[in-house]
């Protein structure tokens, strides 16, 4: 084990909470107990913010598999300060592969992104064509969290509905991508619906999560609620 690995599981070892493990542990079943140490986001963070810049974070960026799921949020965190585009996204690349649950794939969202949204989108397009679950669900957030909003195209909203997968964990992002498309852009996205351009078990959940949106109109919601498909799987 690298030195700087070591120094850092030691200190997430101080931060552990049994506590919140088990919590955690029923949260993600893809991730095995004895990997999770148990500590709390918030601390993770703080930790991230000490150690981002050092030469330990840089080793430590390198120490590639963690063997703790911890660590690995912490990476995350750590990619996340990272200021420079080019440096950030081959850090991004580098540690997608090693990803291996919805909570520390959800969590990345560096901010120099946003300031680099064109060449981002050729970066996604990778990512969805992947065939990897945890790069796939990557890549469908990225969209959700930068193009939703002024950055909007309604052609992304078909590279998001043009994912088919038989994973649980891609189609609750796709699912997850198109209640909040009709959050933001309900007249783009609506037509997905309608036409019935998503997967049916994708489609109902999309629907699910939008009548649960404050977000949502309730006019909104009642029409939501006609487009359910029976027996959607």
């Amino acid at each position: 084990m690298h030195p700087a690995e070591q120094t850092i599981q030691q200190q997430l070892f101080a931060l552990r909470d049994a506590t919140y493990r088990d919590f955690q542990a029923k949260l993600m079943p893809t991730v095995e107990k004895d990997t999770i140490i148990g500590v709390r986001t918030p601390a993770v963070r703080k930790l991230a913010a000490s150690l981002a810049g050092t030469p330990t974070a840089a080793e430590f960026l390198r120490c590639l598999p963690h063997p703790y799921y911890d660590e690995n949020n912490l990476h995350g965190f750590l990619i996340e300060k990272i200021t420079d585009y080019t440096a950030c996204i081959a850090a991004v690349n580098a540690f997608l592969p090693y990803i291996d649950n919805w909570a520390t794939c959800d969590l990345m969202a560096p901010k120099v992104f946003k300031k680099n949204l064109p060449a981002l989108l050729g970066e996604i397009r990778g990512w969805l064509a992947s065939g990897k679950t945890y790069t796939v669900r990557y890549g469908i957030g990225m969209l959700m969290h930068f193009y939703l909003d002024e950055a909007f195209q309604p052609e992304y909203l078909a590279l998001v509905a043009a994912v088919r997968s038989e994973e649980y964990y891609v189609n609750m992002m796709v699912a997850w991508y198109f209640a909040t498309a009709l959050a933001k852009q309900y007249t783009a996205a609506l037509p997905y619906l309608t036409q019935h351009r998503l997967a049916p078990w994708a489609h109902n959940k999309a629907i699910q999560k939008a009548v649960e949106s404050y977000r949502i109109t309730a006019e909104q919601k009642v029409y939501l609620k006609t487009l359910k498909l029976p027996r959607a799987k």
